[in-house]
């Protein structure tokens, strides 16, 4: 798929825009954050369609998850922390798909993202969730367009490198702007 082929149905996914990404200090602090945020907030006003996402702790661990918090211990908090907060607020009639997993791809995005229908990444992290959520939605079969300049990574260069890695999968993969998102939408 490529840019210039996006239409109004397609679904916007805002990837992980929580408080955890975008506090001073925070161990998983976006330096880019504010920056991807004012890009967001731009899509969210364009598309028809928005689901939100947000990464929440499984209090049981399962498995590496048991040593990932051992390494991220500030995080071992529940799913009501403000730490999980979005930092964007969408209206009631978009859903907010909350998971404890990097990939937001599963059951709830799916059913929402029919196989013909293009699914529009942006948020953060880039080289996290946002990738992973990219991989498991083109394992599924469906066109995937990141927008690069509304998404952010832990630092400069994860955001190239993970761009990078995203490109080699073109065609299933698209990389764009915002503003050519936006134009291409016709909004």
């Amino acid at each position: 798929m490529t840019v210039s082929e996006l239409s109004g149905n397609a679904v916007l996914a805002v990837i992980d825009m929580q408080v955890a990404f975008h506090e001073t200090g925070s161990d998983w602090q976006v330096p880019r954050y504010e920056e991807a945020e004012a890009k967001v907030t731009e899509l969210t006003e364009a598309f028809e369609q928005v689901v939100w996402t947000r990464f929440v702790r499984d209090p049981a661990e399962k498995g590496a998850w048991s040593d990932y918090y051992d390494r991220w211990s500030s995080f071992r908090v529940d799913e009501t922390s403000r730490l999980w907060d979005l930092t964007i607020d969408p209206p009631p009639s978009q859903p907010v798909i909350s998971l404890p997993t990097f990939s937001k791809w599963g059951p709830e995005l799916a059913a929402l993202v029919p196989v013909s229908i293009p699914l529009v990444l942006c948020g953060v992290a880039t080289d996290c969730c946002v990738l992973s959520t990219a991989l498991g939605a083109i394992d599924a079969g469906r066109s995937v367009i990141v927008v690069t300049d509304a998404c952010g990574a832990l630092s400069d260069e994860a955001q190239e490198q993970t761009l990078r890695i995203l490109e080699l999968l073109a065609p299933m993969v698209t990389l764009a702007t915002t503003a050519e998102v936006i134009g291409a939408l016709g909004r």
